[in-house]
């Protein structure tokens, strides 16, 4: 509507208005106003001009959904009210909004990073099960621990959401709920969605719930890093009407409520290792410094743990220095240089806006106001000193676990409960000791049982820091390199003994009596100590040896792994003469260790120069009636029994078997291996009637004192038929070797030195019985795993490749045999010497046969 242009009405001179009652007045639907000419357009109501803001006068005014009002040419345009005298409200007219504009974009999507990585495997799930939903909201929640790259991957899924013009995507901060609330009333405003006005965030944020609920669009909506599912709750996206919305979300977390209401967790590890090696190679052909690429970059991604967070800060830092994989991965194995140097945040190329020691360590101050609280931190600490690629899970259920988190419960830290970068930077040095200022020291006093302390590992499982998966076995309890890296970095150095200590006594303590009642675990716990012993420095040293450290190295020993066994009690007697001395018993253990294990792994020569120095040590040190001096030299025996010596090892093995009986008892371990290796001479020296008859003892007893399934009864009773073969009874032979080859195979497995052993034994029952075809079936075999698990050079594969060529001459393959007795007889003379016994018999008999050969050939 039109007005036409009034006059003024006459001025009637000053007048204070203030005096002058004003009635309520109520004006509704006016209609629009416009002025032209230098007029004055009004709609709405009109009163004197107030002299102050905010209620005036006495009867109130109330305007609402007034019209427009439009002037020109200098003159006043007024819509609403303009009122002096009354309490003035004011209901304005709703501001005209702009038209949307789609596709809508809320938040900033991160951009692809460098030599980004489709982790094709995973984008696959991601988009196989967007492909195949149907009217329900997909919702996926990425999961796993820090800088393994969670936000880039949901960000390339967001990036290709915008390319196929999805109608909106919402990428959302999550890490707190504040920041979701806001980023969901922006949204609001920008979809128009109804009842949003911008006057109330948590509103606006209904509204857009709403919105996505009923509309027809297609959407994405990215939480990511979500840290605290129970605050983000009640804001996860409903289903829409129209089955096209999405829902990703990223978080470090792992509790139960992020698998609820219809979610599906998508667990997210670091790169494979070949996707590692190519993010490696084109980051740094980018950058064009594809030189720094040489051989040793495989190994330098296993050493980053394969992580796309550790592995951006480290090519970062070699493209800023220009130095190669191989002087980077020197640098990153030399302990003495911490994280934030090697990986510094200013090699943060790709804005993750964290150092790796923070980023990796973000959750631990929530974690530990978590319940059991403060259990946390010293839980870390704990894990950090093991093996990364998993531990037991009963490991935190014994003495020294409880004992060590009931007195180093620490008082939660007083920074945000999901962690600042400052907040994750005290929580992972501070709180060391029996609690902290301010705390409650009854509380913190308190013992904590098995169930706290399985309770501080679920914690520390729930907020990504490691992993506990019993379906892992003796190795459910995993973490990252890199993040046990950085838990011991920021370790106080004054906490560090009382960590190594417990997880030795920890281990020691889970470790079975018998290795071969379960070598899973046994291996499992020598994986852990060699770790421990890694980061442990000298603490495993004071006062004296640990339990463990010998313990681990028996355990190489009872598993038949000799050479590896060589190499780890080298290392251990020279840690133990360099902290303890040459004559410090447990010094000498390490060096009667160390020569049995080269024993064992067929270097007899030095076992043999070591013992006969340990032997005259313990002598000297212990006395000569010491169980360890009695050890020592039947060790020396059992290695002049290798080497040939028999009549030198026959005159120790009775004394010390005579020795033994009268010092330890009859019934003693060490008295039954003592008299089943002085048979072992007997029969070797000739006399198997004497042989037979301690044998027979020993088998019986050992049966009776360890049980028949025993390694060493086995052994005792593949002693025993070994002596019945040689005696000629070979039936009774048979019926022990095919029991003692089936019991080794279950017992200590089919590559175990004691199985080969076995199975070699009965192959010669089986030749001398006339059973040549299953001989060599069994030889042939024996004769390659020895090769493949003792190297060409045991004894015990010189004796299997010997064993191999009789059978093979009693089928009459005579031209195979005397091709592998000639090698034989050559390697036997090389290794064990001309006169070692079984050289002197390997040559006879390739004389004999060479001699029948030619003599045959004459006769046809």
């Amino acid at each position: 509507m039109r007005f036409r242009k009034r006059r003024p009405a006459p001025e009637t001179g000053p007048q204070d208005y203030r005096d002058v009652p004003v009635p309520s007045v109520t004006v509704t639907d006016t209609g629009a106003a416009v002025a032209e000419d230098g007029g004055t357009a009004v709609t709405g109501h009109r009163g004197p001009v107030p002299e102050q803001s905010g209620p005036v006068g006495q009867g109130p005014v109330q305007v609402a959904r007034s019209g427009s009002a439009g002037a020109s040419h200098g003159s006043i345009a007024v819509t609403g009210a303009l009122s002096v005298g009354g309490d003035l409200t004011v209901n304005p007219a709703p501001v005209p909004r702009e038209p949307i504009s789609w596709p809508v974009l809320i938040g900033t999507v991160p951009t692809e990073p460098s030599a980004f990585q489709s982790r094709t495997d995973l984008r696959e799930r991601i988009d196989r099960a967007w492909a195949d939903h149907t009217a329900v909201v997909l919702t996926q929640v990425l999961a796993g621990g820090g800088g393994v790259g969670k936000s880039h991957l949901a960000a390339a899924c967001a990036r290709q959401a915008l390319a196929q013009r999805t109608d909106l995507v919402a990428w959302v901060d999550a890490s707190q709920a504040d920041r979701l609330l806001s980023a969901y009333a922006q949204a609001a405003l920008r979809v128009h969605a109804p009842d949003a006005t911008g006057q109330d965030a948590e509103a606006d944020a209904q509204a857009f719930l709403a919105w996505l609920a009923t509309t027809e669009r297609t959407w994405l909506v990215v939480l990511d890093d979500i840290t605290d599912p129970t605050a983000i709750g009640p804001w996860w996206p409903p289903a829409p009407a129209g089955g096209a919305g999405r829902v990703l979300a990223t978080t470090r977390r792992r509790d139960a409520q992020l698998s609820g209401g219809g979610r599906t967790v998508i667990d997210v590890d670091t790169y494979t290792p070949a996707e590692a090696v190519a993010y490696l190679r084109q980051r740094l052909a980018d950058a064009g410094a594809a030189h720094l690429l040489d051989e040793q970059a495989r190994v330098l991604v296993e050493e980053l743990g394969w992580l796309p967070l550790a592995l951006s800060h480290a090519t970062a830092y070699m493209i800023n220095e220009d130095i190669p994989c191989t002087d980077y991965l020197r640098l990153f194995t030399d302990r003495q240089l911490r994280l934030d140097r090697l990986l510094p945040a200013g090699a943060d190329g790709e804005g993750y806006g964290r150092q790796v020691t923070t980023a990796l360590l973000l959750s631990l101050d929530a974690a530990q106001a978590c319940e059991p609280a403060g259990l946390a931190l010293p839980a870390l600490r704990l894990a950090a000193v093991l093996d990364p690629a998993g531990h037991p899970r009963d490991l935190w259920t014994t003495t020294p676990v409880t004992e060590y988190l009931t007195t180093h419960r620490t008082t939660p830290t007083e920074t945000e409960p999901t962690g600042t970068e400052a907040g994750a930077g005290a929580g992972a040095g501070a709180g060391a000791g029996q609690g902290g200022e301010g705390a409650d020291q009854a509380e913190l006093q308190e013992r904590v049982d098995a169930g706290q302390a399985r309770a501080a590992l679920r914690v520390l499982h729930r907020y990504g820091l490691l992993t506990d998966d019993a379906r892992a076995g003796n190795r459910a309890v995993r973490l990252h390199a890199l993040t046990a890296r950085a838990t011991r970095e920021t370790t106080p150095d004054a906490d560090t003994p009382a960590i190594v200590r417990t997880a030795a006594d920890a281990l020691y303590e889970l470790w079975p009596a018998e290795d071969h009642s379960d070598w899973d675990l046994a291996a499992s716990l020598r994986a852990n100590t060699d770790a421990l012993a890694g980061h442990a420095a000298d603490h495993l040293w004071t006062p004296d040896g640990h339990p463990v450290l010998h313990r681990a190295g028996r355990s190489l020993l009872n598993a038949g792994l000799y050479d590896a066994a060589v190499t780890y009690w080298e290392r251990l007697a020279a840690q133990a003469e360099r902290v303890l001395g040459p004559d410090h018993p447990h010094t000498l253990n390490t060096r009667n260790n160390l020569a049995t294990s080269y024993r064992q792994a067929g270097r007899t020569t030095e076992a043999i120069a070591l013992l006969e120095q340990v032997a005259a040590d313990r002598e000297r040190i212990l006395g000569p009636d010491h169980p360890h001096t009695l050890g020592a030299r039947g060790n020396l025996a059992s290695s002049y029994w290798q080497a040939g010596r028999t009549s030198e090892a026959l005159a120790i093995e009775e004394q010390v078997a005579a020795s033994s009986e009268r010092i330890l008892g009859p019934d003693h371990p060490h008295t039954l291996n003592t008299r089943n290796n002085l048979a072992t001479s007997y029969r070797q020296a000739g006399r198997t009637t004497e042989a037979i008859a301690l044998l027979e003892q020993v088998a019986a007893d050992s049966e009776r004192i360890l049980g028949p399934d025993h390694p060493h009864t086995l052994g005792a009773r593949g002693n025993l038929a070994a002596s019945y073969w040689q005696a000629g009874r070979t039936s009774e032979a048979l019926a022990i070797e095919e029991q003692v080859a089936v019991g080794s195979e279950r017992i200590l497995g089919p590559d175990h030195p004691d199985t080969l052993t076995a199975r070699g034994n009965l192959a010669g029952s089986y030749r001398q019985a006339g059973r040549t075809t299953e001989a060599i079936a069994i030889e042939e075999q024996v004769a390659a795993d020895s090769e493949r698990i003792l190297g060409p050079d045991h004894p015990d594969t010189l004796g299997a490749r010997a064993n191999l060529a009789t059978s093979y001459q009693q089928a009459g393959r005579t031209s195979e045999a005397i091709t592998l007795l000639e090698q034989a007889a050559a390697d036997s003379e090389r290794i064990l010497g001309p006169d070692h016994p079984h050289s002197v018999v390997v040559v006879e008999a390739l004389r004999v046969w060479v001699r029948e050969g030619k003599q045959r050939g004459r006769r046809s």
